[in-house]
């Protein structure tokens, strides 16, 4: 197949899903064109069988705001007239489902059908103010197909839009034979010179997040054990954090590394992932810290609970119970032996439920499925 992909390129869990979907079903012999208005993020260096297409902008002084969804339909329709596609796969709703819409119109009996992956804050946040949702719903229920990363995200999209279309749901993947644990791991000794604990938090640092609650659950536990905290990403909500880390006199403890495309090593340096986070419709990162055999101490939202079991995999707490994230992690960093059985059980999660040979083949079907269709 030739498949058309467009998402955001930058640092968050939608578009690492998509570039690494789109890596995976080149590797499995398809042509993949990605489309968007920068090189994502993961995607450096040639791959066989991918393509990158860039989605050009026109600075006018008439137009006080870009108009990105009218170009990137534009570039959709030069994509797919000339490339041949077959499918066009856009991850997050807005306005990537509108700008398909638009250039499957454009293109008429020429055009392509299109599938949309719902992520998360495009449909519980964004989608839902008054500028978009009737546009989302409109693109939602015109996509020839739609997917979604959790069964929760799927539930909050027809209940919160009236949808009565067909979600299938398709689970965020890992490779675990990428995101596995390395014994020989120089970081650690680097940040940890004195064999302290190391908890780590991985995100875009917007404030459904939390991470200043992160290093709240980091302050109380470093009262009890020695330890330090990594905090990988950076976005709105930063420099809060660093304000905290100050006002609690901990910044010595506590290491921004800012944005990182190569997490194994730091996962592999790490003993605890924490995800106090307020909307988490899958947990892409903590899938990954998981498929290193990290134990997740997350908060109770979204997918979360679809992703790790609680009591087994890690532990689940009510948004903003920083006391009770805290105790989990000190009695598991406590106990070696509970903690080495939780570890294990983390890495066979993600390799039994969410392994990309298993997950990607899903998508293949999907998009076989809406071809026939459209036929």
């Amino acid at each position: 197949m030739k498949i058309g992909i467009t998402c955001y390129p930058t640092y968050g869990g939608s578009g690492i899903v998509a570039t690494e979907l789109g890596k995976a079903l080149a590797k499995r012999g398809h042509q993949v064109h990605f489309i968007s208005y920068t090189l994502p993020t993961r995607l450096d260096g040639f791959i066989e069988n991918v393509f990158f297409h860039e989605v050009e902008m026109s600075s006018y002084p008439l137009f006080d705001f870009p108009l990105y969804t009218i170009a990137l339909t534009s570039k959709m329709v030069d994509v797919v007239k000339y490339e041949n596609l077959d499918i066009l796969h856009v991850h997050y709703a807005i306005p990537h489902a509108t700008s398909a819409y638009l250039a499957k119109q454009i293109l008429g009996n020429k055009g392509v059908p299109f599938t949309t992956t719902l992520h998360g804050t495009d449909i519980t946040l964004v989608g839902l103010e008054p500028s978009y949702l009737y546009a989302v719903k409109f693109s939602i229920e015109e996509s020839d197909g739609v997917t979604a990363v959790s069964r929760h995200l799927k539930e909050k999209t027809l209940s919160n839009y009236g949808i009565t279309k067909d979600i299938e749901v398709i689970p965020n993947f890992v490779d675990t034979e990428k995101y596995k644990k390395s014994e020989a791991c120089k970081f650690r000794e680097q940040i940890s010179p004195n064999n302290e604990k190391i908890l780590v938090h991985v995100s875009n640092f917007r404030k459904v997040k939390r991470v200043p609650d992160t290093v709240r659950i980091f302050n109380e536990v470093r009262k009890e054990i020695p330890s330090r905290l990594v905090l990988v990403g950076d976005g709105p909500d930063r420099s809060n954090t660093e304000q905290l880390c100050r006002e609690l006199g901990i910044c010595k403890d506590v290491i921004f590394l800012g944005k990182q495309s190569e997490l194994v090593e730091i996962y592999s340096a790490s003993d605890i992932f924490l995800m106090p986070s307020q909307s988490e419709s899958f947990g892409l990162s903590a899938l990954e810290a998981m498929s290193c055999g990290l134990p997740v101490i997350s908060s109770s939202v979204g997918g979360l609970p679809e992703l790790q079991v609680h009591g087994e995999t890690g532990f689940i707490a009510e948004i903003g119970d920083i006391n009770r994230m805290a105790r989990y992690t000190v009695d598991l960093l406590r106990d070696e032996n509970r903690y080495r059985i939780f570890s294990e059980a983390a890495r066979r999660r993600a390799v039994e439920n969410f392994e990309l040979n298993t997950i990607v083949p899903q998508y293949e079907q999907h998009y076989e499925h809406i071809l026939t269709k459209a036929k």
